[in-house]
């Protein structure tokens, strides 16, 4: 149980780390996110709407409890980081701009795995 809180805690506060510092960014509307978005066609307005929801959906992530929302929060952050994925790929960007995505898509599955095993550890030794 507890290796499995461990590796939970670990891989769920790279996972913060990764895009909580990308969102605080979009969430200011900070120059370069901007244009990192508006580059590949997207328009100004959504940065900082993203940014604030991926803030909210770390928060769901790294808060105790309210099950039902963490699984919305997992989904959410999966959808944005498979749609941003799509986009760099579609507009044709190298490897330096979809790697990381790629690396974010395994620390949001890796998490979700463990979350789960967690909670299943803790209902069977109750």
């Amino acid at each position: 149980m507890k290796k499995t809180k461990i590796i939970y805690w670990i891989l769920t506060g790279l996972l913060a780390a990764m895009l909580g510092i990308g969102s605080v960014f979009d969430a200011m509307s900070a120059p370069e996110a901007v244009e990192h978005i508006t580059r590949i066609g997207y328009p100004e307005y959504l940065v900082p709407f993203l940014g604030v929801m991926k803030i909210l959906g770390i928060i769901a992530i790294l808060v105790p409890g309210y099950p039902r929302i963490k699984e919305w929060a997992y989904a959410g952050l999966t959808y944005d980081v498979f749609g941003a994925l799509y986009s760099h790929l579609a507009f044709g960007d190298g490897v330096q701009m979809w790697g990381g995505l790629i690396v974010g898509l395994v620390l949001i599955a890796a998490s979700y795995f463990y979350y789960h095993k967690k909670e299943s550890e803790v209902v069977f030794a109750a």
